[in-house]
């Protein structure tokens, strides 16, 4: 993977550097201890980016990351703030990223909710992914909602997309291949493989549709 940062200590002091300047507590953030745990979280970013058809996420040999891409900035903090909980660090940084992620980023993706290990967001600005459950090839963009309803949270299917200002709540078990239209709130409702829902609940649509693969590269064999 190619960084666009040549070195791994720059891409932590980096990181570090805006920790300590928008949360200057008396327990600043050491770029020593965030190498520590560099190396996982970039082989996560590696293998979700290695899966994504764009550009600039892989240039047809290597696989890009740039701090300075938006979406693929936030994805990797995400990355990072999930991987230091998983070691059973300390929850205060991973509260600091999962914060630094909101306030560059304006997406809610709290350190302890399991997202794929394949995702994309495309500008997720004001997008909150609650404690669903989750699986690859998940494609989310600005305005999306995953979130309960009576405490019960939604089951997504592989290769399923949220269009912007959509969202999913409660009780749903989402099919593969999977879409929500823009605008469209899918409540307590379940939807087999393969439909586009639009709409809300008391006026809506099921369309079937074709399985799209084209936002994904790197997919195995069904």
């Amino acid at each position: 993977m190619i960084l666009s940062q040549s070195e791994q200590e720059s891409l932590c002091l980096y990181v570090a550097n805006q920790l300590n300047a928008f949360f200057p507590d008396e327990n600043p953030v050491l770029p020593k201890f965030l190498l520590s745990f560099l190396s996982q979280t970039l082989e996560r970013v590696e293998y979700c980016f290695s899966h994504i058809a764009d550009r600039y996420f892989f240039d047809g040999n290597n696989v890009l990351f740039s701090h300075l891409h938006g979406d693929q900035y936030g994805m990797f903090l995400y990355f990072f703030a999930n991987s230091l909980y998983r070691k059973g660090e300390d929850t205060s940084i991973c509260s600091k990223l999962f914060a630094l992620n909101k306030m560059l980023h304006g997406i809610d993706a709290f350190y302890e909710v399991e997202l794929p290990d394949v995702f994309r967001w495309v500008h997720p600005l004001g997008t909150v992914l609650g404690r669903g459950n989750y699986c690859d090839y998940f494609l989310v963009y600005q305005r999306c909602g995953i979130g309960s309803n009576k405490n019960i949270y939604p089951r997504l299917g592989k290769f399923c997309s949220l269009h912007p200002g959509s969202s999913i709540l409660g009780n749903c078990i989402i099919g593969d291949h999977c879409e929500l239209g823009a605008g469209a709130l899918l409540l307590d409702q379940s939807l087999e493989e393969s439909i586009l829902y639009v709409g809300v609940p008391g006026n809506f649509r099921k369309i079937r549709r074709e399985a799209n693969t084209s936002y994904w590269r790197n997919i195995p064999a069904q």
